[in-house]
């Protein structure tokens, strides 16, 4: 067994790989079947120089690496960074403010060709320069690949020109970009049905404007012809990827039922109110919106809103998060635990079942039908209903204590 890569170790050198027979660089076999049967040779002064003939590759490999080539090589070897992933590249080149170039060819990318399948670098990039072939590099992905021809003052240059007098991007096509790019058209409801795009003058052959809010200003990002070649623009900048990223946060609208589950989850109350919504801070802000239902609750004296939502029960959830939905359910909690009516809100009325209530002075009495004055251990049952403060009917949904 063969001690260089352990004596390669001691010296702190490199053995290089390399994509070729021996599987390393400068290594090659010269002489099969011979005693010494690998050469070791470098390029010096753009001429190849032999080393030497070894029995084994590791220890041409350790002679290569003994070299002033080899030890070069190697320090560039360290020097340059980790090959890119597709996400990586397509996040740097957004980072750079480029554009990887769709194009349909076998790599997917302007400028980039699968040259070597199955090696770890098959993506071939490369542009025209002066007439000529320019070769760029071999890269892990096709979108690194991509990138590096970004880069080139050939394809910045194209991207400026293209910019300027391009074809514009049909519908499919902007789509199709935007998937490439791994970009949302973020929808909205407004006349063209996306986020930052205004149909600004119709007739005309670029109608759709794209614009932007940045630093509390404005900022139009050019006129196009279509509704979705607008919105892959607004899809490429800052603003358009920071509000992708929040739609793609936000949770989906829980529906009755999960809300319900959520807050026995959680361990809150969903407190019923004698209200159009039937639930305590909650409204019905905006019939047949998509979320018809606002949350709010009234703090330091003011009426704070805390979002509109799709189902009242999940409105219902969130004001029961709040400081001021907890404190009303400690103070409901307490009140059952005491078997008295719970503090009522103004406006709330209280409802007693099985007794009279103290009548004022002058009050007429109507003899039939009052019951008999009950024992002291009697059992009384007691209703309270929340009642909101704004709006009356709808359907009471009552709190019991016995």
């Amino acid at each position: 067994m063969s001690c260089s890569p352990q004596q390669a170790q001691a010296e702190k050198l490199t053995l290089l790989v390399a994509a070729n027979k021996t599987g390393y660089f400068g290594v090659h076999l010269n002489n099969a079947g011979k005693p010494k049967p690998y050469k070791a040779e470098v390029t010096r002064g753009g001429k190849s120089v032999n080393l030497g003939q070894f029995a084994t590759d590791e220890e041409a490999a350790l002679c290569v690496a003994r070299s002033p080539e080899g030890r070069a090589a190697a320090a560039e070897r360290a020097a340059a960074p980790a090959p890119l992933t597709s996400e990586e590249a397509r996040q740097q080149a957004q980072a750079e403010k480029l554009t990887l170039l769709v194009a349909e060819n076998k790599a997917g990318y302007f400028g980039v060709h699968l040259d070597k399948p199955s090696k770890p670098k098959p993506f071939k990039a490369q542009v025209r320069r002066g007439g000529k072939t320019v070769h760029l590099g071999v890269f892990a992905t096709a979108e690194e690949a991509a990138l590096h021809v970004a880069r080139t003052p050939e394809r910045q240059a194209a991207a400026s020109e293209r910019a300027a007098a391009a074809a514009p991007l049909t519908s499919e096509e902007a789509r199709q970009q935007a998937q490439a790019e791994k970009l949302t058209l973020l929808v909205a409801k407004g006349k063209t049905g996306y986020l930052g795009v205004h149909l600004a003058k119709p007739g005309r052959t670029k109608p759709y404007r794209a614009n932007v809010w940045r630093g509390g200003t404005e900022v139009s990002l050019g006129m196009f012809v279509t509704a979705e070649e607008a919105a892959l623009c607004v899809a490429r900048t800052p603003e358009g990827q920071a509000a992708a990223a929040e739609r793609a946060a936000a949770a989906a609208p829980l529906t009755s039922e999960e809300a319900r589950q959520q807050a026995q989850a959680e361990k809150l109350t969903l407190l019923v109110a004698d209200s159009k919504t039937g639930y305590f801070g909650v409204h019905l802000g905006k019939p047949g919106q998509p979320k018809p239902y606002q949350a709010r609750v009234k703090r330091g004296g003011r009426t704070v809103h805390l979002g509109m939502f799709a189902t009242v029960e999940e409105a219902a959830l969130c004001v029961a998060r709040s400081p001021e939905g907890q404190a009303a359910a400690v103070r409901a909690a307490a009140a059952e635990g005491q078997g008295t009516p719970p503090a009522v809100p103004s406006g709330a009325s209280l409802k007693e079942e099985g007794t009279v209530p103290p009548m004022p002075p002058g009050a007429f009495v109507k003899a039939e039908g009052v019951a008999p004055p009950m024992p002291p251990d009697a059992f009384v049952k007691v209703e309270v209903v929340v009642k909101e403060e704004e709006g009356s009917g709808g359907r009471p949904k009552s709190q019991r204590t016995k």
